[in-house]
């Protein structure tokens, strides 16, 4: 399926525009990729079987700080402008990737029965 993927990243200059486009075409499956929004902070990706969570890694480590706001799936077709999206799919996140480290940490609890180890050495 084909997939447009809405990325938020910040990009401050041209310079860091440019390098988030050469690194969001050289990922495979890219066909498309536009920078979108009035401040010029959104990427718009298109493509084939694009690995969003990698791309936005990559992102992050090379341009600077990078949310996935909505991965849209459509259908395939000839024209670019045709497409009519079939699933959407809107990302919130849940907390803040810049966290403090007096922050309480945020993972669910799981609960596990103790029992005593059954080590014959000890």
């Amino acid at each position: 399926m084909k997939q447009k993927i809405l990325l938020k990243v910040e990009m401050h200059s041209d310079k860091c525009r440019t390098k988030a486009l050469k690194i969001a075409a050289a990922a495979y499956g890219v066909s498309k990729v536009s920078i979108e929004g009035t401040d010029k902070d959104h990427l718009e990706v298109r493509g084939d079987g694009v690995d969003s969570v990698r791309l936005t890694g990559l992102l992050r480590k090379k341009v600077g700080f990078a949310t996935i706001v909505q991965i849209e799936q459509v259908k395939g077709g000839s024209a670019d402008d045709g497409e009519k999206p079939t699933h959407t799919i809107e990302w919130t996140p849940l907390a803040s990737y810049y966290c403090t480290p007096q922050c309480p940490p945020m993972y669910c609890e799981v609960v596990r029965e103790y029992s005593e180890p059954t080590c014959s050495i000890m």
